[in-house]
């Protein structure tokens, strides 16, 4: 499957977004340099998550929780201040409308965790430390940073891409949801779409990335769970390259953050590790 181009009735909020997306990804290009992004960009424009709700889903893997013979994990709702529970209902209502999270009637429940941001808003967590102790881990290793350095040597140019909320665009496998179940004064929720502290989360995600990646992996791109650095000799390469690594997103059913493309040339970006 390669990108989208086929003729397609304009959409004014896209095409807003695609020229926002443009001038943040390139502003210090060439004129030549930017219509050629801008005409990448175009191609791949389903590529790109234009709202909170448009999230990708991605069939090639499911997060499993192998929990052996151990006896479920069973804890209370957590008291929460007067003051945070409209905080908390609007996260649930949120994850909801987004399809991440559904009803459980399961008999596992952990705690939840509210953890305030720089910014001020908050950040939903929930507290998996007694299910990761029953959780057989999984030892699919993280990429190390001196190899993923030496290979960005060479390299001129550089485009960095991040996933759009990537946990939540794999499934959890649905007889291992129930395991992931948090309690609230509204009672019991569990998750759809893989949460961020379950101990295999991250091999799950860095597996995925890789199979997405075969072949262009330390070729032509460096993945980090959902951070991807593509590199090029020159920009034009680095185009092409750029092309290759949007065709296996869009084949895996994978999203990106609009925000989150750069290209910049004799600066090399970090992944954050």
């Amino acid at each position: 499957m390669t990108g989208n181009t086929s003729k397609e009735h304009k959409n004014p909020k896209v095409d807003n977004e695609l020229q926002k997306l443009v001038n943040e990804a390139s502003s210090h290009l060439t004129e030549k340099q930017r219509h050629q992004v801008t005409n990448c960009l175009q191609q791949y424009k389903s590529l790109f998550a234009l709202s909170d709700n448009d999230l990708g889903c991605t069939s090639i893997v499911r997060h499993r929780i192998n929990t052996g013979t151990n006896y479920p994990v069973k804890q209370p709702p957590r008291r929460t201040p007067v003051a945070m529970r409209d905080e908390i209902d609007k996260h649930i209502d949120n994850m909801l409308e987004r399809g991440v999270i559904e009803p459980s009637e399961g008999p596992w429940s952990s705690g939840i965790v509210l953890v305030k941001k720089k910014d001020g808003s908050t950040r939903f967590c929930v507290d998996y430390r007694r299910l990761n102790d029953l959780t057989v881990k999984d030892a699919y290793p993280l990429p190390r940073i001196d190899d993923s350095l030496e290979q960005l040597a060479g390299n001129k140019w550089f485009s960095t891409l991040n996933l759009c909320s990537g946990y939540w665009q794999v499934e959890v496998e649905e007889s291992d949801r129930p395991k992931t179940a948090f309690a609230t004064r509204r009672g019991l929720f569990q998750f759809r779409k893989m949460p961020f502290g379950l101990a295999c989360a991250p091999a799950t995600f860095e597996r995925l990335m890789e199979r997405v990646m075969a072949g262009l992996q330390w070729n032509i791109c460096l993945v980090y769970l959902d951070d991807i650095i593509v590199v090029g000799r020159n920009f034009e390469e680095m185009l092409t390259n750029l092309r290759q690594v949007s065709d296996r997103l869009i084949d895996a059913g994978l999203k990106l953050n609009p925000k989150s493309i750069r290209c910049s040339q004799n600066q090399c970006p970090s992944l954050d590790m």
